[in-house]
């Protein structure tokens, strides 16, 4: 009786990795849809909104707030990204999604610069922090 239980978590915690690695695509295949020709205009509007709250710095709800903070990235994430998607014309999409993957796959070394345009927006803040609390 036992092995089946733990058989069960095991499948569950595959379908948890299977998801986390989706959820994980979902961010830079909505950027390369933003930035593919074939995209419609509504749907490059809602990627580059779903990119931007991802990215962004700022949350709706502050994280260090229990359990709400993290639910606005749990909810509205997704959503935001399942509403884009569904706007995206699929072959776009599928290329997109190979693109993404690449991204995530290849060798390159370099990855972290796609952290500095957030890493700088964290600077500027620091620093006008700063400069209100000494002036």
């Amino acid at each position: 009786m036992y092995w089946k239980g733990s058989l069960r978590r095991k499948i569950k915690m595959f379908d948890l990795k299977k998801r986390l690695n989706e959820i994980k695509l979902m961010i830079p295949t909505l950027y390369f849809a933003m930035k593919h020709k074939d995209t419609p205009i509504l749907p490059k509007i809602l990627a580059a909104f779903t990119v931007a709250y991802a990215l962004s710095p700022i949350d709706l709800i502050p994280d260090f707030i229990p359990f709400i903070g993290y639910l606005d990235d749990a909810l509205i994430l997704p959503v935001l990204a399942t509403l884009t998607i569904k706007f995206i014309p699929k072959p776009v999409m599928e290329e997109c999604k190979i693109l993404a993957q690449n991204v995530w796959d290849s060798e390159n070394k370099n990855k972290w610069i796609y952290a500095l345009p957030i890493l700088f927006i964290y600077i500027l803040v620091i620093l006008w922090i700063i400069s209100l609390i000494f002036s």
